[in-house]
């Protein structure tokens, strides 16, 4: 949801040939300098998720099938904050995602005003550990070798869900939270020197929080520099699916749509 390139090809020119009693003529090659190895990379990854609602809710004890399409959350979008921080060394690290969403749309029957508003948390941490790690031949432009890499990952999915109404004077509102463990793995593919494929998925819930949440993503990452650091562009697509119920209020809807963002390495 990387450092300074240095991929630079060396250059090699050959000198018109010598008479034999001459020196061998000298070769001028531009070296590559070697990349450095660090014990420890934090990667910074904001991004943006257009994603869609569909499913069933209720709030305020009443009951409604959600059929929201992007436009209209952007449409009636105040604020949107989201990113991912990724610490690792090695084959282990941690991450933490966070997403922040708030709507709110008025709208006028008769004399009175009606407004309503939604606003959303997500937060998940976890850590992964990469099992197994397989060279594909070649290197990436920062000069370290291409891989095809399998990562197992174990974390925690905090949700809240904060639903408001405003009628005329009156004013209500009502919230929820809940928080999914879950389990899942990363898949690391490098297509070729530049191109790279991310996917990851995981499955939680299973009662201590939701009944069932699923989430799953495949993006497609382009490295290049950004700010002067190493970095992959992003573009795909990302699924999440919840499945909460507690007293009156629930959360049966799958949030999918495309995603684009930026991962930096530092």
């Amino acid at each position: 949801m990387t450092a300074a390139c240095v991929g630079v090809a060396a250059l090699l020119t050959m000198a018109p040939p010598a008479k034999a009693a001459d020196p061998a003529p000298a070769r001028n090659t531009e070296v590559v300098a070697p990349v450095v190895q660090r014990d420890w990379t934090i990667t910074i990854s904001p991004y943006l998720w257009a994603a869609s609602l569909n499913g069933d809710a209720s709030v305020f004890g009443i009951r409604t099938h959600v059929d929201v399409p992007f436009r209209d959350t952007l449409e009636n979008l105040d604020l949107g904050v989201m990113g991912n921080v990724e610490i690792s060394r090695g084959a282990f690290g941690a991450y933490v995602n966070g997403e922040y969403v708030d709507v709110s749309n008025d709208a006028r029957i008769g004399p009175f005003n009606i407004g309503v508003g939604m606003k959303s948390y997500l937060v998940s941490a976890g850590a992964f550990y990469r099992v197994y790690q397989s060279e594909l031949g070649g290197n990436t432009v920062f000069g370290a070798p291409r891989v095809f890499a399998l990562e197992p990952t174990v974390g925690a999915r905090w949700t809240r869900l904060t639903g408001s109404l405003r009628l005329g004077g009156l004013h209500a509102s009502d919230s929820e939270s809940w928080l999914d463990p879950f389990v899942g793995a990363r898949i690391h593919l490098d297509l070729t020197d530049r191109w790279n494929l991310f996917m990851e998925g995981d499955v939680g819930g299973f009662g201590a929080g939701s009944r069932l949440s699923l989430n799953g993503q495949a993006l497609l990452g382009y490295r290049t520099t950004l700010l002067g650091y190493k970095s992959i562009i992003r573009a795909g697509y990302r699924v999440l699916h919840q499945d909460y119920r507690e007293g009156g209020f629930q959360w049966k809807v799958t949030q999918h749509g495309p995603i684009v963002g930026a991962s930096i390495e530092f």
